[in-house]
């Protein structure tokens, strides 16, 4: 039996989708934005997070680790990850959650079982399954068994997806799903790659194609200060949904922000984490009346 790398699940979602969702969060992705507000979802692997200012000191990661990986210091607990094999025990006995572990194998039944008790909610609001990451492309094969699963329950299904993958895979996965969440990084293929580590050529024909099936794509873009939020780009950004077949007129932006610092923080990988600017209220306005003369209704949030 498939089974897929799950880092987290979140109930009771409104953002990801239409009505109360349930949103499952794939671990993995072939993108590696630096802006990237979930830095958790982007190794295969599963990892460690660390908070210390929940820690009270009771030291009981320290006397069960098998190992002898963990030490207390004046900072709180370190971790040697040399010796560390991430089998968890710290995060089982640790009486406050200081420790949480990034990644857990699910099979369909055990992920459709947690789906299912949140079907209430689905059918008073109008929601249902959001699979997102991470790249939920990544794990075409459990995704697309999950998808069917949940089309036997007539459960709205929604893919978050960067779009990166094999046009055939994300045509199946199409046939299976009610609505696509891509992001528009950045329309110039050079910067696309410098700052997602791959190029977008393969993404916007993918797009394209995409768009010729009767599947909903509601697109969004990172409005990412002095990368993605020029004239130009955001003129080339709409002309490139304008392209496409179908009713395509719609977009989300999603303003910047650095709640990923506590997040590599957590991870020990703090020396990772880079700032952005963040667009100020004028100039969102003048991005929304951009798309606005296109025929593109652009809002925030989504």
């Amino acid at each position: 039996m498939n089974t897929g790398l799950i880092f987290d699940i979140k109930k009771y979602a409104i953002n990801d989708g239409p009505g109360i969702r349930l949103t499952v969060f794939f671990k993995g992705c072939n993108l590696a934005c630096e802006w990237c507000h979930n830095p958790e979802s982007i190794s295969f692997e599963v990892q460690k997070m660390y908070t210390v200012s929940k820690c009270i000191g009771s030291l009981k990661c320290v006397d069960n680790c098998p190992n002898g990986a963990l030490k207390m210091t004046s900072e709180g607990i370190i971790t040697d990850y040399d010796i560390c094999n991430l089998c968890g025990i710290c995060a089982e006995v640790c009486p406050t959650k200081a420790f949480e572990m990034m990644g857990e194998q699910k099979s369909v039944d055990e992920l459709m079982s947690i789906i299912d008790n949140e079907a209430t909610f689905f059918d008073q609001s109008g929601g249902g399954v959001t699979f997102s990451g991470g790249e939920p492309l990544m794990h075409s094969e459990f995704l697309l068994e999950i998808l069917k699963a949940c089309g036997k329950h007539y459960y709205h299904r929604v893919v978050d997806t960067t779009a990166f993958s094999n046009l055939n895979i994300i045509l199946e996965v199409a046939e299976h799903t009610d609505l696509f969440l891509i992001d528009l990084k950045v329309m110039d293929p050079k910067l696309h790659k410098k700052y997602t580590g791959v190029g977008n050529e393969k993404i916007l024909n993918n797009i394209t194609e995409l768009a010729k099936t009767d599947v909903d794509i509601l697109f969004r873009i990172p409005l990412i200060k002095g990368v993605n939020t020029s004239k130009d780009n955001i003129k080339k950004t709409a002309d490139f949904i304008n392209s496409l077949e179908g009713n395509r007129n719609t977009i989300n932006l999603l303003p910047y922000h650095k709640i990923a610092e506590n997040k590599y923080n957590k991870l020990g990988f703090t020396d990772n984490f880079i700032e952005f600017d963040t667009s100020n209220e004028r100039e969102i306005e003048e991005i929304i009346s951009i798309f606005k003369t296109y025929g593109i209704k652009a809002s925030l949030g989504g």
